[in-house]
């Protein structure tokens, strides 16, 4: 129904809007030297005999543009770009005869006489929205160029980040994470560790893709969002070098591009460090025997030390053969390690009913946590494009294979009784490995309609060992062989696809559509573990309808599935806190998720932008955490009292209804940015209560440029709390302040940032209740920070070929037609 009230509303608003029977000019851009597409150019026309400008654009990637809305007449047209001189193209008819028209290549001759020195940066918005994604251009944010990618990703609209790292996309946290569109182990061993490794001075932009297209791959029920890193395409040498030093955190990032005819070369490295800085707990926890008579009363307190750091590096290759052949290869490498330890007071209470005290148990107990993951990435591909126009091939192949361990220490001592001390000591080494192989083909078949089709192998392979002393009576450790084991896990994913991208009834509606099969194929050699194999169709469109030249309308639908990933998947039992052991679920099944969603964007000549967007979900054997009490449980022949186990499990049904509002609003030097998330996620649970749970999510982002070379900007986050099928999510609010001052001649800056300066702690109180238990919880996770960034940009010529607009629409330019 609700689906159905989506497409009305569509429909009703589509036909209200008289469409108006125009011409379009579509040409490309050449370099006349090289041959190769000139993109980002400015392309205008003017009627004949008259300087203003009626419409325009930015070429697209390829050199291509299409000039639509074109009412009959005689136009000339001119090109504009850094580097190149004027080209012009006159006499250009259009008319109801000829209402498409056709320009043969424009040669764009390179201006020979350009000055040395000039450092010219074109200017993109913050928010661009398109058709099938959102692109947040990171470029642009000074309060998060000190941090690192989750700082980023907290002003992205649609994005949601709570205090520990934890990523969700319109409510959903199964997201598809690529680095420059493709996959990386780096986010296998743990995502908000990977998050927490690359700096944001590193981002160029962030694309979210909450309705993906039977290209891309199904896995990731949330969607996708793709972390674009620097790079330049611009001849010569050029670079940047980024530094910040802080109470809690210290990153910098190096850049160096070299570029000389059809030959370049870009190279980085980039890495953080963490402080240490402690974190308090307490915990509550009131458990029951089966007859209720006997009540356990578990008190913790404590505080943990953490430290994290990590690194990246790599080197890109760009080789232009012919002008219809290019030839790109990058290789990578990612470290990232993090460290806790701390010391925890323990207070086990047994009472009777009646409130008389007959077991009591003090205890302390200290705990020592280390992961770390060395990863390498690789990938070579190859495009070639026709005669014909958007007809190209592209074939692409990619590897990423990674270590992980983990270690974990742990031992308790009694203070009284005359227990005995216990612990253990686990080593925890991991290989993982990941291959994907792909063959796309666009064939454009007429002006409106362009078909796509591709095939895909994904082949990956997990392994994993459990090695674990137990603590003897006289403080050694000794092998348990009870809790030592190995994990073996392979899969394999094949698929195809078909898909058209579409225009109908004179460009009135214009659209996405397609079919995307995937098998996959599982094994593991965990004891009583048989995964079957399983065959998925993933249908997706996107219709757009733009009702003028500043606002459209959309409606999409996309299958989507969530595969149990390596921590899901992992039956290593962390037991770090024996009150408190995880561990993961080998015979997970894949979470099947369907996504409806409606979107209005609106664009004025000011530069303000707003979007207005509702969506529902519905996931089926949706993957959920969830935790069971136990008086006593028993690992492998070890037993532990009072205990919380935490493990994924397919829990029912999720129903997830939501809005969302963005808005940018500049106000002569003031610009102001906000977004907003309101959801409704309902939870149906075979044998529990249906759980519904409201959350609101809100950030205000506000920019002052005092002069041209200094800017100041406010951040404010908050996330409520929501109600879930055991408990109650913790609420937060953070806020970020930042001023920026530019240095010689814009190539250099500094920079003061400040991370929720009036308050040392961000407190998080949670709950978690069950048939027999309830708990409550009090984590004060330090969060205050006051650091500095430094950065400089060199190289003789240095400007960002990226799309130059909103500011453009001020001259009737409009931005470049997604591809």
């Amino acid at each position: 129904m609700r689906l159905f009230l989506f497409l009305l509303l569509f429909i009703v608003l589509s036909l209200s809007v008289n469409a108006q029977i125009t011409g379009k000019i579509t040409g490309k851009i050449i370099d006349a030297d090289t041959k190769l597409p000139v993109d980002y150019a400015t392309i205008s026309i003017a009627k004949t005999g008259t300087t203003t400008a009626v419409n325009g654009m930015i070429t697209d990637a390829k050199g291509g543009f299409t000039l639509k809305n074109i009412p009959n007449g005689e136009y000339i047209l001119t090109v504009d770009f850094v580097g190149y001189k004027r080209g012009t193209v006159d006499h250009i008819v259009v008319s109801s005869a000829a209402n498409s028209v056709v320009l043969p290549d424009i040669l764009l001759a390179p201006n020979q006489n350009q000055l040395q020195g000039v450092s010219i940066v074109g200017k993109t918005p913050v928010v661009e929205n398109k058709i099938d994604k959102l692109v947040y251009n990171a470029a642009n944010d000074i309060t998060s160029q000190s941090g690192v990618a989750l700082d980023v990703l907290k002003k992205v609209p649609m994005v949601s980040v709570d205090i520990d790292g934890n990523v969700e996309l319109q409510g959903d946290a199964n997201i598809r994470f690529l680095i420059n569109g493709k996959p990386s182990s780096i986010f296998g061993a743990s995502l908000a560790d990977a998050l927490q490794s690359i700096p944001a001075s590193q981002i160029k932009s962030i694309e979210v893709i909450t309705s993906p297209g039977a290209k891309y791959d199904a896995n990731g029920t949330g969607g996708i969002i793709n972390i674009i890193l620097k790079d330049s395409k611009v001849q010569g040498v050029n670079g940047s070098i980024n530094l910040s030093a802080g109470t809690r955190l210290e990153n910098g990032s190096f850049n160096l591009n070299v570029r000389n005819g059809n030959l370049g070369v870009n190279t980085f490295f980039s890495g953080n460090d963490q402080l240490s800085s402690s974190t308090v707990n307490s915990t509550n926890r009131l458990s029951y025997n089966n007859t209720r008579d006997t009540i356990t009363h578990l008190a913790q307190n404590g505080s943990t030390a953490f430290v994290r750091n990590g690194y990246q590096s790599g080197i890109n290759f760009n080789w232009s053969i012919t002008k219809k052949d290019e030839l790109t290869a990058g290789l990578g490498y990612n470290h990232f390690s993090n460290h806790s330890n701390g010391t925890t007071g323990q207070d086990q209470q047994m009472l009777l009913s009646s409130g008389n005290v007959f077991s009591d148990i003090v205890s302390s107990r200290y705990a020592d946590t280390r992961s770390g993951s060395n990863s390498i990435d690789w990938n070579m591909s190859y495009k070639k494009t026709f005669k014909q126009k958007d007809q190209e091939l592209d074939v692409l192949y990619t590897s990423s294979s990674g270590k992980n361990n983990g270690t974990i220490l742990q031992q308790q001592d009694y203070l009284r009784g005359g227990y005995p001390s216990s612990g253990s000591m686990s080593n925890n080494p991991g290989k993982d490995k990941e291959t994907d192989i792909s063959v796309d083909y666009t064939q454009p078949i007429n002006k409106s309609i362009t078909i796509e089709t591709g095939i895909k192998g994904v082949f990956e392979d997990l392994n994993n060992t459990v090695v674990t002393d137990t603590l003897l009576a006289n403080k050694s450790f000794t092998p348990n062989p009870h809790q030592t084991y190995g994990f073996n896990y392979s899969r394999k994913v094949f698929a195809y696809y078909l898909s058209t991208n579409f225009s109908l009834f004179n460009e009135f509606i214009e659209g996405k559509a397609g079919l995307r099969d995937e098998y996959t194929y599982t094994t593991a050699d965990f004891p009583n573990t048989n995964i079957p194999g399983y065959n998925i169709l993933a249908p997706s469109f996107v219709i757009s309808h733009k009702l003028d030249q500043t606002a459209s309308i959309k409606v999409s639908y996309t299958y989507r599935i969530e595969r149990p990933d390596y921590g899901d998947l992992n039956p290593f039992y962390n037991i770090s806190d024996p009150h408190n052991i995880s561990t993961g679920n080998p015979n997970l099944k894949p979470e099947i998720g369907h996504n409806f969603e409606m979107g209005y964007n609106k664009s004025f000549d000011n530069g303000g932008n707003v979007y207005a967007g509702a969506t529902y979900r519905y996931n089926t054997d949706d993957i959920q955490s969830f935790t069971t009490f136990a008086q006593v449980l028993t690992i492998d022949g070890t037993n532990y009292s009072n205990v919380f186990l935490s493990q994924r499990f397919n829990i029912g049904r999720q129903i997830a209804e939501g809005i969302n509002l963005f808005g940018s609003l500049p106000i002569d030097k003031l610009n102001l940015r906000s977004n907003i998330q309101l959801g409704l996620r309902t939870n149906e649970t075979p044998g529990l209560a249906t759980v519904t749970g409201f959350s609101a999510r809100t950030n205000l982002n506000a920019t002052y440029q005092f002069g041209h070379d200094l800017t100041a900007e406010a951040f404010g986050n908050y996330n409520s709390s929501q109600k879930n099928i055991q408990g109650i999510r913790p609420a937060f609010f953070s806020y970020n302040m930042a001023v920026r001052k530019q240095l010689l001649n814009k190539k250099a800056s500094i920079g003061l940032t400040a991370s929720n300066p009036f308050n040392q702690f961000i407190d998080q109180r949670s709950t978690t209740n069950g048939a027999n238990f309830n708990q409550s919880t009090l984590r004060q996770v330090p969060f205050r920070t006051f650091g500095i960034s430094l950065s400089y940009k060199f190289g003789k010529l240095e400007f960002k070929k990226e799309k130059e607009k909103d500011d453009n629409k001020d001259n009737g330019l409009q931005a470049p037609p997604e591809n």
